[in-house]
């Protein structure tokens, strides 16, 4: 067959298409997979004309990232719909996943593809990284699939209903620089001997360098401490936690940095490298929210805000560039503002700047308020 891979041109910077965060590791799982059954397939990023796809495609794969993307994959759709009207067309990906009738019903798709794709028989495939318009210096990882956790602003146990687990990835790594994709990595019953195999692994005679996408799960870290050291070895960079609850867990937060720096990992410095995720626009109030970015100050941990849109949203109009919106404009939690918002994103950029420039908060802020620091 003929297959045509299509990552839709979602609202993306160019030149973050092959960063870490954005790459269509879906895509290349399933195109390194058909390859290797012989089919011919070409990956295409955005909607091109007929003069740059290869061979007439057969079936056309798209994937869907967040459902407030959802229109992105609508035109996207439409485009290919136009230019291949004989090729079958299958949509994946999150919003796919999480809301597969309306995907369905605004596509016109001839099949909605949910979860992971043949049921995650190819996670372990070699992925075929040729299949990008450029060279990338990084390998993306999975040592586990799922979550046994059940927030409720999180879609990934809902997409990924069977939590997997690898024993070992040592025969995956191709490169120097890892990014796993893991949901929650030191969840996996194995990540010790996991972490043991990347201390002393070695790709062109280097170290191999590791990073995780998502933030760690502390409870864990806690319980397990040696997690903490071995992290270290395995060469992990900037860990980062979630602090997904309230003020009332800022003892356990701090249990959790004071873990990873007696380990070498740093905080209350110029080089911090550790992270705390936070979820804001959702059910903690915006002072509380304040309060916990005031403790994060003190501990000198750097900060990554997550502004909260629920799982069914179709669209996010939310445009940071402007002074202020109208409710309705995009999704603004019952308990917050507009002005929240801004002002709390507008807080951690500050805050994290400050930290980075070994800068005591008032400091900080008196050089903002005199024009001395540019955000």
């Amino acid at each position: 067959m003929n297959i045509l891979l299509v990552d839709p041109d979602f609202p993306i910077p160019p030149k973050s298409k092959n960063k870490c965060y954005f790459l269509p590791i879906g895509l290349l799982k399933i195109g390194s997979y058909h390859k290797q059954q012989g089919d011919c397939v070409q990956l295409i990023r955005g909607n091109v004309g007929k003069e740059n796809i290869r061979r007439r495609p057969d079936v056309i794969m798209i994937t869907s990232l967040f459902t407030y993307w959802s229109q992105n994959v609508i035109e996207t759709t439409c485009h290919y719909r136009n230019l291949f009207p004989a090729a079958k067309i299958i949509i994946g990906g999150i919003w796919a996943s999480l809301m597969p009738e309306k995907c369905k019903e605004l596509t016109g798709a001839d099949e909605i593809s949910v979860g992971l794709y043949k049921d995650g028989a190819i996670e372990d495939i070699n992925i075929d990284y040729s299949l990008l318009d450029s060279p990338i210096d990084y390998q993306i990882i999975h040592a586990s699939r799922g979550c046994f956790r059940k927030c409720s602003f999180c879609g990934t146990w809902r997409i990924e209903k069977d939590v997997i687990y690898k024993t070992s990835i040592v025969n995956e790594v191709k490169k120097n620089s890892l990014i796993f994709y893991d949901n929650n990595i030191l969840a996996n019953p194995h990540i010790e001997n996991i972490l043991k195999e990347l201390s002393t692994l070695k790709v062109n005679n280097r170290n191999v360098y590791s990073e995780c996408q998502s933030g760690l799960d502390g409870r864990i870290l806690i319980k397990k401490p040696q997690l903490a050291k071995l992290l270290k070895t395995a060469h992990f960079r900037n860990p980062r936690i979630a602090w997904d609850g309230g003020i009332k867990l800022k003892d356990s937060i701090k249990k959790q940095i004071a873990i990873l720096r007696h380990t070498g990992y740093k905080a209350n410095q110029k080089d911090s490298d550790i992270y705390i995720f936070m979820l804001f626009n959702h059910d903690i109030p915006y002072d509380e929210m304040c309060q916990k970015l005031d403790y994060c100050k003190k501990w000198g941990v750097l900060v990554v805000d997550c502004r909260y849109r629920p799982l069914d949203s179709l669209s996010d109009n939310y445009a940071p560039r402007k002074k202020s919106q109208l409710n309705g404009e995009y999704y603004i939690h019952p308990g917050w503002t507009d002005g929240q918002v801004r002002g709390f994103r507008r807080k951690v950029r500050q805050q994290n700047i400050a930290i980075r420039l070994g800068l005591p908060g008032n400091r900080y802020i008196q050089g903002v308020e005199k024009g001395f620091v540019t955000i």
